[in-house]
């Protein structure tokens, strides 16, 4: 495996595969990877010849500088498990690459920086309680989808607004790259697996996985009864007070159209469950699709 920092060389690499016949995948990270990524690296496997992981902790999409500060940096440990299996470009650039303007104005810092944004999905759910994290998200996947060009990107689904986001950015700007969800990766105790998992101390990691178990009851009432009758209101005000009753933290639990993250009526069919909580001081987010 080799590693890049450099966005020229970064390119010359991609270009020689293309002259090569080559296909290829990306899978953006923040680094500090767990089985989570190593699945979407797999699958980036079956479905391109080369696959490039990229691993840059997004000053962005943080809307608290001290969890930007703390965010478990792994960069050693990462590249072995990369190596291991099999990536062919691992790409770490450095902050000044990505935001070249944020240096000659850096009284301004990334207040000055060109950004993309989603208007309606960018402000609603996770949005609504970390102002600004998606348009750091969709800023720095448009810049990594424009520097590698590549022929697929893989998310993982458990940060399912976000791959939402996605797929309406790359769709409203003609961007030439399939976007793939991969089903969330989860603990043996169904707890999502996520790099913030770390951040649990010994006893908040035995109740985690109550998020999981929660949003899954949810999805057997609405699944037993008809879309037409059911209270979806009334579900998410139970899920939030169990959630509670479990010591969890609630931001939001909340039944969405899949399609658009539309609250849910009781006409639509293609629904998903998306819930965030805080354990401690780790905030975690998961979903189920209904059925």
């Amino acid at each position: 495996m080799e590693t890049l920092h450099a966005i020229p060389r970064l390119r010359d690499t991609v270009r020689n595969w293309r002259e090569q016949g080559e296909s290829v995948a990306l899978v953006p990270t923040m680094g500090n990877l767990h089985n989570g990524h190593l699945v979407l690296v797999g699958e980036a496997q079956k479905l391109a010849t080369k696959v490039v992981v990229s691993i840059f902790i997004n000053p962005m999409q943080f809307n608290d500088k001290s969890d930007f500060a703390d965010y478990p940096r792994t960069l050693e440990d990462d590249r072995q498990k990369l190596d291991v299996n099999g990536v062919d470009v691992l790409f770490v650039p450095e902050q000044a690459a990505l935001y070249p303007m944020a240096v000659p104005m850096a009284h301004l810092g990334l207040d000055s920086a060109t950004r993309v944004e989603v208007p309606g999905l960018s402000d609603i759910l996770c949005g609504e309680f970390r102002p600004g994290h998606f348009t750091g998200v969709t800023t720095i996947v448009a810049k990594l989808l424009n520097i590698i060009q590549p022929d697929i990107a893989l998310f993982g689904e458990k940060d399912f607004q976000q791959l939402l986001l996605i797929m309406r950015m790359v769709h409203d700007l003609h961007l030439p790259v399939k976007i793939v969800g991969v089903p969330t990766v989860r603990e043996a105790d169904g707890l999502a697996m996520s790099s913030r998992n770390t951040y649990l101390s010994a006893d908040e990691r035995v109740r985690a996985n109550k998020l999981y178990q929660i949003l899954c009851h949810a999805n057997e009432q609405i699944t037993r009864n008809s879309h037409g009758t059911c209270d979806f209101r009334a579900i998410e005000h139970k899920s939030m007070a169990l959630l509670d009753n479990e010591g969890l933290r609630p931001e939001y639990f909340s039944v969405r159209r899949a399609s658009d993250l539309a609250l849910a009526g009781p006409e639509d069919q293609d629904l998903v469950i998306l819930a965030a909580v805080w354990l401690g001081k780790t905030r975690l987010i998961d979903n189920v699709r209904i059925g």
